[in-house]
């Protein structure tokens, strides 16, 4: 088992390797592998990175992410501003049908609602807004209307497992309620619990996934 002291040291060396990061402006905590990131920094994608970065750490039980985001007074957009880029950026992404999706926004916070077939929309719809300037957190309320079987769904993401080189299939039992997915079992590491319930998510007509996977290194 790795000692906190370890794995901290690797999150700072990973926060370091990325490019878009500045590692001095993140603090990091960790105790019992439970991972803190603190700080400010002037993107969500640096926010958004740098968990993923301390994610893909091995050792680190889960991430508590405390990052704050401001943007410097020259580049502060209001939410009007933000709301008109944010619908532009949605109408011009092949991607999204922008015509199913209303945008709110709130002190640079992006609230997305609507409903649509696939979830590569949805995932689509949040990264076409998640980068814009002064947006400081987007809340992805889109809804899924699928009418794929849930049993088939249930098939669908076991072959996804047994395809990827990155999740060990034998230690994860699928479970659907409808379009509701339930992951339980073990895994080795958390960016194998991230890669298990993001391939889950993928899978056409899962609404939500319920992540009970347990993290034995």
């Amino acid at each position: 088992m790795r000692s906190d002291l370890s794995i901290k040291e690797d999150i700072l060396e990973e926060l370091e390797w990325q490019p878009s990061i500045d590692e001095t402006q993140i603090g990091v905590v960790v105790k019992d592998g439970i991972v803190t990131l603190t700080g400010t920094v002037d993107s969500y994608v640096k926010k958004r990175e740098a968990e993923k970065a301390a994610k893909s750490v091995v050792g680190v039980k889960a991430v508590a992410e405390e990052i704050e985001v401001q943007y410097g007074t020259s580049a502060h957009k209001s939410d009007t501003e933000i709301a008109k880029a944010a619908v532009n950026a949605l109408k011009w992404n092949i991607s999204v049908p922008s015509n199913k999706i209303d945008v709110k926004v709130e002190d640079g916070w992006v609230y997305l609602e609507g409903e649509v077939m696939w979830d590569f929309e949805k995932t689509a719809a949040k990264k076409a807004v998640e980068n814009l300037q002064s947006v400081k957190y987007v809340v992805n309320n889109i809804a899924l209307k699928n009418p794929v079987r849930a049993e088939d769904i249930k098939n669908k993401i076991k072959k996804a497992f047994e395809r990827s080189a990155d999740i060990d299939s034998k230690g994860i039992t699928v479970k659907a309620e409808g379009h509701n997915i339930k992951l339980i079992g073990k895994v080795h590491s958390l960016k194998e619990k991230e890669d298990a319930r993001r391939t889950a998510f993928y899978a056409p007509g899962v609404w939500s996934v319920e992540n009970e996977l347990v993290v034995e290194y």
